[in-house]
């Protein structure tokens, strides 16, 4: 492979996931990376038209429509392109000069760069917090590794030669091995944890142990059919609590324990003063209980894997015989319950903080770490994973790079008038806007499930296609936040009774409903606040044209004209785009005033933008 093609195998769809170009029934040993030269099908099609560029196959069915890059319908579509997308990123550069009237509102908001002549705007707080601790995470990325591997030296696998140990593929892994490397794996896993978790929160450490052991005590003590409305109606409990209490500080503690007692004793003093010290070593970060939203998600795997594995006669997957356990596909990984003795405290904490994926995830369910813990992934290589870690940084480059040139954020922040921009400028803020919120997610994500990958652990990749490139409001959905979307499925889509394989406004009503209770849970889950509730329910909202529009125009009935149909669902991917902006400019932006505002500005009239397209052309010849 010469230097050009192993560039552009950074941006294969197997470098970013594997379960991209792997289907998920697939055994681990079908997983392979994707050829660098498409592969030809040894199945004959034939190649009959049954309309301009639509082939069809033996069955008489169409199979795809023929390469559009060199007709004069493309050619459009290039123009526009080198021409509109320079022209959106200039319309928003021009707002972010030093000369324009409004710079002062927030130019507090930006800080010095390392471009040369601009600042940066790293004014929301999520991105700030990230950029300032990159170089303690990959510290951390490097120094956990290390100790693993000594750990490992010491507390060796029995019954492996050297050679095997330094490559676990090329061995079959026997169950009883692969217990062994389960015993290995989970106690340096539960010993990092216990020694990780104070490093984070302090004191507040013994706050999370307390919630975690409550939970296991529900899903391991109660009877078997009273762990799903105990888990469900506890864990939501949590996320209520934590909020109303802000993290259960101890000086509020101490103060309640004093009025309990009527009285003032000389050891109230006392009580006190060791309940502020304990609040003032609450560790890097003292906010715990913003990351124990992801510790929930965890948690509610852990007792309902452990509720289905206990269903011995119910589900094909407490059935299946499974000749070789260390080839597994993905699927049956998350379904097939581990082994009852699999389900003890101690792996269920090294689960629940587990060092690279604890802070944000991605999320993996219990029974998918357990089984990576027995059998490692054939999926992770050091050189996929070497190109997955370039990746990340051009990542991170192309971000630094918008916020030095684009000062959306700060703009938004800044308590702007938004009538002082033309309609354009807004648009495109707003557009601007909601690309950011999705790189500020993208990087910490995609950081973590790296640092996950250098230590053995697969979980699944958490962003798909951007904004820009999704067609449809349902599948972006299904790619922000995928480890999510997947865990939302298992444990509440599915019970709930799934998809309907009819298309009818019934099954319409069913699905808005469904829709509704998850988005709900979703909403609150981020944060309880009204702008996240409101969010959530306009998420559904947006999702219903598209899934009406898939029964008032199914692909089926255009499969004669399906240039038509492109374009059909072309309008609809900008009408997609717009209600994305809307909904996330509302949960995670500007508010549902801003969001107003910003309505306001675009439809007050109907003409100006304050750059000529002409002056764009001329600076860009000059």
């Amino acid at each position: 492979m010469d230097i050009f093609s192993w560039i552009g195998s950074i941006y294969a769809l197997d470098t970013i996931d594997t379960r991209f170009t792997s289907p998920p029934l697939n055994a681990s040993k079908d997983i392979v990376s994707v050829p660098s030269e498409p592969t030809t099908s040894t199945s004959k099609r034939d190649d009959s038209v049954l309309s301009p560029g639509v082939r069809i196959d033996h069955s008489g069915r169409p199979i795809a429509q023929s390469s559009k890059w060199n007709t004069p319908e493309f050619y459009i579509y290039y123009f526009v392109f080198v021409t509109v997308v320079p022209y959106m990123f200039w319309v928003v550069y021009d707002v972010s000069k030093h000369s324009d009237p409004n710079y002062h509102k927030y130019e507090h908001l930006l800080s010095p760069g390392w471009v040369p002549g601009r600042k940066i705007d790293i004014s929301d707080p999520q991105y700030y917090a990230f950029r300032c601790n990159i170089p303690y995470l990959a510290m951390l990325l490097i120094l956990h590794p290390m100790l693993r591997s000594l750990y490992n030296y010491f507390r060796p696998i029995p019954g492996r030669t050297n050679s095997q140990k330094a490559n676990m593929h090329s061995v079959r892994v026997s169950a009883v091995e692969g217990n062994a490397r389960l015993e290995q794996r989970a106690s340096f896993d539960f010993i990092f944890a216990l020694i990780f978790l104070p490093a984070i929160h302090g004191f507040s450490a013994l706050k999370i142990l307390s919630l975690l052991y409550l939970n296991y005590q529900i899903s391991t003590s109660l009877p078997r059919k009273f762990i799903p409305v105990a888990t469900w109606s506890s864990n939501i409990s949590i996320l209520f609590a934590n909020e109303l209490f802000e993290g259960y500080s101890f000086a509020k503690i101490a103060a309640y324990m004093s009025t309990i007692h009527g009285e003032v004793h000389a050891a109230d003093g006392l009580l006190h003063s060791w309940s502020g010290w304990l609040d003032d070593h609450g560790g890097i970060i003292p906010r715990w209980e913003i990351l124990f939203n992801i510790t929930v998600l965890r948690q509610i795997s852990f007792s309902l894997d452990y509720y289905w594995s206990l269903d011995q006669n119910g589900g094909n997957t407490a059935k299946k015989n499974f000749p070789d356990p260390s080839d597994l596909s993905e699927r049956d990984r998350i379904e097939f319950p581990a082994d009852a003795k699999d389900y003890c405290y101690r792996n269920y904490i090294a689960y629940t903080i587990y060092g690279p994926l604890y802070l944000t995830g991605p999320i993996i369910t219990f029974n998918d770490y357990i089984s990576q813990l027995k059998y490692p992934p054939v999926s992770i290589e050091k050189t996929r994973t070497l190109k997955y870690g370039i990746r990340f940084l051009l990542c991170l480059l192309t971000m630094e790079l918008v916020l030095h040139f684009d000062y959306c954020v700060a703009i938004s922040k800044g308590d702007p008038l938004w009538s002082d921009y033309t309609p354009v400028q807004v648009s495109l803020l707003s557009y601007f806007n909601l690309h950011v919120v999705w790189l500020k997610l993208l990087l910490p994500w995609r950081l973590f499930r790296l640092w996950a990958l250098i230590d053995g652990i697969d979980p699944p990749e958490n962003m798909l296609r951007c904004t820009s490139n999704n067609l449809s409001s349902v599948k972006f959905w299904r790619g922000w936040h995928r480890s999510y979307n997947r865990w939302l499925i298992r444990y509440i889509y599915v019970p709930m009774g799934g998809s309907s394989s009819r298309s009818s406004w019934k099954s319409i009503s069913e699905s808005a409903l469904k829709f509704i209770t998850i988005f709900t849970f979703v909403a609150l889950w981020h944060d309880i606040s009204l702008n996240l509730l409101i969010w959530g329910w306009l998420i559904v909202l947006f999702m219903m044209p598209e899934v009406v529009a898939g029964i008032l125009f199914p692909r089926k009935k255009w499969e004669n004209n399906l240039t038509a149909y492109r374009i059909i669902c072309g309008i609809g991917a900008v009408g997609n785009v717009i209600m994305m902006m809307a909904a996330n400019l509302v949960g995670f932006a500007v508010g549902i005033d801003g969001l107003r505002s910003i309505i306001y500005g675009v439809f007050r009239d109907y003409h100006g933008t304050s750059i000529p397209f002409h002056e764009v052309v001329k600076v860009c010849g000059s």
